[in-house]
């Protein structure tokens, strides 16, 4: 007896090969011992149409990273959205899930319109120089979430399981589980133990969009994915078809179990753009012999969204733009707000990113954090260093070879080497050879330029004691300066660091009232 191997069985081998791909790529997407890596880890990215529209429409200038997002389009027009069924890795957890979560509820009405307007609105903002894709692109939500919330959960439950067998189990025990916490650490476990701001929030977002399952099968795609109606668009030109483009009126198969309920309620007619081709309705099928084939593109019915919305949708998404420009939050930059090395200047950052957390990712030393409404609204997400946390390894370059959009440049060992994110401010009322006349040379020691950025002075100062000492005091070469942020990571103070890293939007005069530098 011979299994018959089915098209959805191919669709669902399709999806486990592309999700694997997507893991894969997503852990090698870490520090591995080299300042180097070697493949495309952020395809998935540079794939996405959406992506490369709103990056297109911001930045107003051609990316050539962009490129294989024409690849889908050119897949979409001639197969439909064969992209959202057979190889997005979020479509494939929510069929995951779906079959675990089973949905008890049917909505008879529909939210389709919904994917079509955020997309207005993401595209005319985009346009305006507004980059709102990073809060609805699929792929922006799932890499954020799982660097942000999973992955850093996922080794803490492992590495809890494995550290106590290994610090007070029998000797046996720990030699049998050590091979195995091995295997799994140079396999599937991150480089290190990494903690993140606003990662509950991205936990939180990425298990909603699960959730929704409870509620329809694929309702994200079904309803919210601007990147599904960007496609749908396109697919309405699609040639590869549903024949019959009908269902029959007593079958109980393919329209009431349509898991992207791309059949009309009232008519029967199937609406193209919203099929994902799972090719169920092909194997289900009792009455006729469904099928797929090359036709003439005809659509019966109109997209689910009326002109009047759709002009509304582009006119809100004209209005964000302008509000986010009469933010106060534009007029009181944050001092301490630190981009990546290699970040675009001016406007050119917040154009281009993303927000998918791909750098924050491979950050050697954890130092890169999302922001949350440190930049206004339309920063959120965004990358920013926080020395005290972690500081900028000197020789690193990897998180501009993750940037999918350019957003950080990919520098060179030399450009990295003299790239300023910021300079170093002493403050004399915390550091210790000022504030408490004791001796502390923590910063000097760590500064990595090649000539030192931080020097010392030698005074002679009468102590607490009223004894005479000799003692050094540091002081920063701005000009050397870099502003990797080792110095604040290190300074042996409790709380706040006796040196900060700052960004240049400080005035001269402002540094002197501050830190009295």
């Amino acid at each position: 007896m011979t299994t018959r191997i089915t098209l959805r069985t191919c669709r669902k081998i399709s999806q486990v090969l592309f999700l694997f791909l997507f893991l894969l790529l997503f852990r090698l997407t870490d520090y591995s011992g080299f300042d180097e890596i070697p493949y495309a880890v952020n395809i998935f990215f540079r794939w996405d149409p959406l992506v490369a529209a709103t990056v297109l429409l911001a930045a107003k200038t051609f990316i050539s990273l962009l490129l294989p997002a024409l690849f889908v389009i050119a897949l979409t027009i001639v197969f439909g959205r064969v992209f959202c069924g057979w190889i997005c890795p979020m479509g494939t957890l929510l069929d995951g899930a779906g079959k675990v979560i089973n949905p008890s509820m049917q909505t008879n009405y529909s939210l389709r319109a919904a994917k079509y307007i955020l997309l207005a609105v993401i595209l005319t903002a985009s346009f305006f120089e507004l980059q709102l894709v990073g809060f609805f692109d699929p792929f922006s939500i799932l890499v954020r979430g799982m660097t942000l919330a999973v992955d850093p959960v996922f080794n803490l439950i492992i590495s809890g399981f494995f550290d106590p067998i290994y610090l007070y189990a029998p000797e046996w025990l720990s030699n049998l589980t050590e091979p195995v916490y091995t295997i799994l650490k140079d396999s599937v476990l991150p480089h290190k133990q990494s903690f993140f701001q606003l990662s509950s929030l991205s936990g939180f977002i990425l298990i909603a969009i699960i959730a929704l399952e409870k509620l329809n099968r694929r309702f994200w795609c079904r309803n919210l994915c601007p990147l599904g109606g960007l496609l749908a668009l396109f697919a309405r030109f699609s040639f590869y078809r549903r024949f019959p483009g009908i269902a029959c009126n007593d079958c109980q198969h393919c329209a009431p179990s349509c898991r992207m309920n791309a059949f009309d309620t009232k008519s029967g007619s199937i609406r193209h753009e919203e099929c994902n081709l799972c090719m169920d309705c092909v194997d289900d099928c009792i009455k006729q012999p469904s099928r797929f084939t090359f036709s003439t593109p005809k659509n019966q019915l109109p997209v689910d969204i009326s002109r009047r919305t759709f002009v509304g949708a582009a006119l809100a998404g004209l209005s964000l733009p302008l509000l986010s420009k009469v933010n106060a939050q534009q007029m009181l930059p944050s001092p301490t707000l630190l981009r990546p090395p290699g970040a675009a200047g001016g406007t050119e950052f917040f154009s281009k990113c993303v927000r998918c957390g791909e750098c924050m990712k491979v950050c050697i030393q954890n130092a890169l954090q999302p922001c949350f409404m440190e930049s206004g609204y339309e920063g959120m997400f965004t990358p920013k260093l926080i020395p005290r946390f972690g500081y900028c390894e000197f020789n690193c370059t990897l998180c501009g070879q993750v940037c999918p959009t350019g957003a950080i440049g990919k520098l060179s060992q030399a450009e990295k080497n003299t790239f300023v994110i910021g300079i170093a401010l002493i403050d004399k009322q915390r550091c210790l050879p000022f504030a408490d006349l004791s001796p502390c040379i923590v910063c000097e020691e760590h500064c990595p330029t090649h000539d030192k950025a931080i020097k010392f002075k030698k005074v002679t100062v009468i102590n607490r004691k009223g004894k005479s000492i000799a003692l050094k005091q540091p002081y920063v070469i701005t000009e050397l300066c870099i502003g990797c942020g080792i110095c604040e990571n290190k300074c042996p103070l409790p709380g706040h660091s006796a040196i900060r890293v700052l960004n240049n939007t400080m005035s001269a005069e402002e540094d002197l009232f501050k830190y009295g530098a």
